[in-house]
């Protein structure tokens, strides 16, 4: 499981250190994409794998299902570590995301979110007031489905 918060530059050439924490749980090669909300999304293989599993059951035949796996796809890329624990963040990635100096790496359970600091902050403060309902809300659907 990855959990916590953690805040680190990125480089000139687009190299971002990852904790040694989430370093161990990702193993030696992961897929980093576009994440929604112009964050990125970082997997481990095997989480990576559960994921595509599950988009594969999507219908080809529906244009919004072919338009996210063109989006998540096309932006996917094997990465490994270097020997400072740092990744390499192609630029495409790195433009998408707006990542510029300040990123904010966070555990979100099966994945990590990598956010530019700014866009991270207004993320939280633009849903901090609505946080208590939106658990409310969640915890209701699912205690109706079972």
């Amino acid at each position: 499981m990855l959990l916590g918060e953690y805040h680190h530059n990125i480089d000139d050439k687009g190299r971002l250190v990852i904790p040694t924490k989430y370093r161990e749980e990702l193993g030696d090669e992961f897929i980093i994409t576009r994440g929604i909300e112009r964050c990125l999304y970082v997997y481990s293989k095997v989480e990576w794998e559960k994921l595509v599993s599950k988009l594969n059951t999507l219908p080809f035949t529906k244009k919004d299902a072919r338009t996210f796996m063109r989006s998540f796809f096309s932006g996917a890329t094997v990465c490994e570590f270097d020997k400072s624990g740092r990744i390499n963040i192609t630029s495409p990635l790195v433009s998408y995301a707006g990542l510029t100096k300040e990123c904010v790496i966070i555990g979100v359970n099966d994945r990590l979110e990598i956010w530019s600091e700014e866009a991270f902050n207004k993320f939280m403060d633009d849903n901090q007031e609505q946080l208590e309902d939106i658990a409310e809300h969640l915890f209701e659907v699912q205690n109706e489905a079972l």
